[in-house]
């Protein structure tokens, strides 16, 4: 099998210029280059958000390359780990996305909360607030289930 080097989570949007202001304002992302098209369609671009980079496009129809629905469907959601998740959540707020799940202290040892950016993909922002196990995740997911 061949070596794995990376795997790039790469999004589809409607507006991919203002997909990358987005994700600038609320994540602190910097744009590392972008393809354009003549009639201003962005073919590719590359963000990096802390050490990860996403890969972005603006939809292809024609080609069934589609964004989530707009019904907020979306089969994936990006994880952010950082320092601070009240102070990023509220940045993600600030920026234009849309709560799905308020912040709060999870079983597993994280205060995690989820947004939906304005182009349908789902980010879900932690930090960690104790180390767990994976025996002492698992026991304490069994005690909320036998609760």
């Amino acid at each position: 099998m061949s070596q794995i080097h990376e795997v790039f989570p790469y999004l589809r949007v409607k507006n991919a210029v203002a997909a990358i202001q987005f994700y600038s304002r609320a994540f602190g992302g910097v744009e590392q280059f972008r393809l354009t098209e003549p009639n201003g369609r962005i073919g590719h671009a590359e963000v990096k958000i802390g050490p990860a980079t996403i890969m972005l496009s603006d939809e292809y129809p024609e080609y069934g390359m589609l964004g989530p629905t707009a019904d907020g469907t979306t089969s994936v959601v990006l994880h952010i780990h950082c320092d601070d998740v009240d102070r990023l959540f509220e940045r993600a707020i600030q920026a234009g996305a849309s709560v799905v799940r308020p912040l709060t202290n999870q079983f597993y040892g994280e205060r995690t909360g989820t947004v939906r950016d304005p182009f349908g993909h789902q980010w879900l922002l932690g930090s960690p607030i104790e180390a767990l196990s994976p025996e002492e995740m698992q026991r304490r997911l069994t005690a909320l289930f036998n609760a």
